[in-house]
């Protein structure tokens, strides 16, 4: 069993200003996708300056934070967010959703690329493999509040984490995460879309891969206490929510590659 690392998740207190490093996460996250979209910028469009761009990112996290937060107060445990609608606003303690996130990202996406001249997917391609470093980023923040940790289990790397009431070695289930919504994405990502890909198919790797990764991930992470498991002893609604990204990302890539074919047949 490893220990677990005894992380304050107050990283900075400056009197009653608190900063938590949940929320540093998230400006690392934005930050690194500012920074790698930047170098990819000119391969992109080439009459962009770094003013568009960062309204693009503004744009972007701003589907990230509010998509996420109402995404796990819709999804996740929308009763207590009724009773007590202040703790909507309390995000340093945690409690975003992906699945809202990507859903923010997606409208945000189709504002501002409506307004740039620019198509949906074609912006989504381009947002596509820089998401996985707020993920990594996110997950490191989940791992530090000590939540969303995993079932029991006897492998050697698991580990006693502090908010655990029944003191049991679990899973590092948000490391598992990060290494794959946060590395192994951005590797698979990074390669795929080095090489000019037909419209949509890095948005459907996105899709299908992240699906993959997060169902898989869900059968040895212990589900939110409110809901439990939605079916069969084991469907949670991670793994709910998960399907439709991998039926879809599938679909977007071999409809990309079919349509590219037909493009180039019928020339």
């Amino acid at each position: 069993m490893l220990p677990y690392p005894q992380i304050d998740p107050v990283a900075i207190a400056l009197g009653p200003l608190k900063i938590h490093w949940y929320g540093l996460m998230y400006l690392i996250g934005i930050g690194g996708a500012w920074w790698l979209a930047a170098r990819r910028l000119h391969a992109f469009e080439p009459s962009w300056n770094r003013e568009k761009l960062s309204d693009l990112v503004f744009w972007v996290a701003m589907g990230v934070i509010l998509g996420g937060r109402l995404g796990y107060v819709l999804f996740y445990d929308l009763e207590a967010y009724l009773a007590q609608p202040s703790l909507i606003l309390q995000v340093w303690k945690g409690g975003m959703s992906f699945h809202g996130g990507f859903i923010g990202v997606l409208l945000a996406t189709w504002w501002f690329g409506s307004r740039n001249d620019k198509g949906f997917f074609q912006l989504m391609d381009f947002i596509a493999p820089l998401v996985p470093i707020g993920l990594g980023a996110g997950r490191i923040g989940n791992f530090i509040n000590a939540e969303l940790w995993g079932k029991a289990t006897d492998l050697p790397w698991a580990m006693v984490f502090p908010t655990d009431p029944q003191q049991l070695a679990r899973h590092p289930s948000q490391l598992y995460q990060f290494a794959l919504e946060g590395v192994a994405l951005f590797a698979i990502l990074w390669f795929y879309s080095r090489k000019p890909r037909p419209t949509m198919a890095v948005s459907g790797m996105f899709a299908a891969c992240y699906g993959v990764f997060r169902f898989i991930v869900e059968f040895v992470r212990v589900p939110d206490a409110q809901l439990g498991y939605l079916a069969w002893g084991w469907l949670t609604m991670g793994q709910l929510l998960s399907l439709p990204m991998i039926l879809g990302g599938l679909g977007l890539i071999a409809y990309a590659y079919k349509r590219q074919s037909a493009q180039e047949a019928s020339r």
